[in-house]
């Protein structure tokens, strides 16, 4: 008798352990979050999926990476990332892209910064026309200021070096990087800015020792748009190095791999998967800043 209460008891129990499981479960989200991951996890595998493919391809032969879709080489070649860093001239490329990268970075991020600077803090007149102008320049494709951009790196001196590359890749109105740094200096109190004048320091001063180091998001998201276009650009570099070849970098280099009756693709591979890794390190390294940077500029 004693065991058939119990079971009773159990049984009348347990229902109302449903309810409160299922309770504690929703409470919180917790099953919309678990809902969400399980649709989320199949697309994000099917949006990497062409990356982890390249980088699978990488170490497979050419003629394995047309017998199909499996990211599992059946005969790992990791001699496909050595041939091409040595004898497709990768690590000379790589140098070259590395100069390029950051020198444009640097001049780009002092430039867009005070731009923005100026356009977020100081009233003047001409400047909704100047923010217009700015913008008309997104929709003018890169392709039609090559000629001009070329004349002038030729007419300062600068044709056929790493110089010249870097300048030109500098080059451009930045609008999204201008934007973003206006909306977040515009946002800043004007007590700080007001308080340095008053200590005796300078538009300078004030600009590169109080305002910039407040923009660190923004400044990461400038360093990370800046980086991904400079490393990926092809046609400036493939215009101002034609004639010296030791001079390309990574995305001409790459090009070179096809040639007019035959593409070595298992090189490649392996040489995009060596100039892609350097993109999504800098991408997981600042990506926190640059959610940062992209809502506080929206924010305001």
């Amino acid at each position: 008798m004693a065991f058939q209460s119990v079971s009773r008891q159990e049984i009348v129990r347990q229902p109302g352990d449903t309810r409160r499981w299922w309770k504690s479960l929703t409470r919180g989200g917790r099953l919309r979050a678990i809902i969400t991951t399980l649709i989320l996890l199949p697309i994000g595998f099917g949006w990497i999926y062409p990356f982890l493919w390249m980088v699978s391809a990488g170490f497979k032969s050419s003629s394995e990476i047309f017998a199909g879709l499996s990211l599992i080489p059946s005969d790992p070649q990791p001699s496909n990332f050595s041939r091409a860093w040595t004898e497709a001239r990768i690590g000379e490329y790589f140098l070259n892209t590395v100069i390029v990268t950051v020198g444009s970075i640097a001049i780009v991020l002092v430039s867009v910064s005070m731009i923005g600077y100026v356009l977020g803090r100081y009233q003047f007149p001409g400047k909704k026309l100047i923010i217009v102008l700015f913008a008309i320049t997104v929709f003018l494709p890169e392709g039609y200021t090559i000629i001009p951009i070329f004349e002038l790196v030729n007419r300062l001196g600068l044709a056929n070096s790493l110089a010249g590359v870097t300048l030109a890749q500098a080059g451009g109105a930045h609008v999204v990087m201008v934007l973003l740094f206006a909306g977040y200096f515009a946002q800043l109190p004007r007590e700080m800015e007001e308080a340095a004048v008053v200590d005796g320091a300078g538009f300078v001063r004030v600009f590169w020792e109080i305002m910039l180091p407040l923009a660190k998001p923004v400044v990461a998201t400038t360093i990370i748009l800046q980086f991904m276009h400079s490393w990926n650009s092809f046609l400036i570099p493939l215009v101002l190095t034609l004639s010296r070849p030791e001079l390309r970098t990574l995305a001409v280099g790459i090009y070179a791999f096809q040639g007019e009756f035959f593409t070595d693709w298992s090189g490649m591979a392996a040489a995009a998967t060596i100039s892609l890794a350097p993109i999504v390190i800098v991408f997981l390294l600042l990506q926190r800043y640059f959610v940062e940077g992209i809502a506080g500029a929206v924010k305001s």
